[in-house]
C-alpha cells in the first residue's frame, strides 16, 4: 500500500475555518483515503495543537483517517536542517522556517508521497519527492 505523509495545511483547510482549497483537500483526502496509508509527522501533530483544546479531542477529529503515527528519521532530520542552511545561504528569509522542511524532509526519506497544497515549499529542496498539490492533481 502507498504511504502519504498529509501537511499541516491539508489538516487546517479540512478541519478549520472556510479557505479557497477547503474542497481541494477535502476531495484530496476522500479519493485517496481507501487506497493509501495516511502517515502522521509528529511535526504536523504540534503544528495542529492549536486546533483542539486537548489532545484527545485533536486525536478524535483526526480519527476517521486512520492515520499512522511515525516518529522523525534521525537521517530526515539531518536532511532538513542541511536543507534549511541551503534555504538560508540563498537568501531565504525566516518565514519559511524549520518544520516545512522536517515534513520534507520525513516524507522524502521514508519513501512517502506527501499530500500538500504548497507544493512549491517543498520541490525546491526536495527534488524528487512524489507530491500531490492542487498543481499536480487538480
Amino acid at each position: 500500500m502507498t504511504s502519504v505523509l498529509v501537511d499541516t495545511d491539508i489538516f487546517i483547510d479540512v478541519f478549520g475555518p472556510e479557505t479557497p482549497f477547503k474542497e481541494w483537500s477535502s476531495d484530496a483526502i476522500l479519493s485517496l483515503k481507501t487506497d493509501v496509508q495516511f502517515i502522521l509527522s509528529p511535526i504536523v501533530w504540534a503544528e495542529l495543537a492549536s486546533m483542539a483544546p486537548n489532545e484527545e479531542e485533536l486525536m478524535f477529529l483526526l480519527s476517521r483517517l486512520d492515520l499512522v503515527r511515525e516518529p522523525l528519521p534521525f537521517s530526515a532530520a539531518y536532511r532538513a536542517g542541511m536543507a534549511h542552511v541551503q534555504y538560508r545561504k540563498s537568501g531565504g528569509l525566516r518565514k519559511r522556517t524549520l518544520p516545512d522542511f522536517l515534513i520534507g524532509a520525513h516524507a522524502f526519506i521514508r519513501s512517502h508521497r506527501l499530500l500538500t497544497r504548497d507544493a512549491s515549499r517543498y520541490r525546491a529542496y526536495f527534488p524528487s519527492l512524489d507530491i500531490i498539490s492542487p498543481e499536480t492533481h487538480p
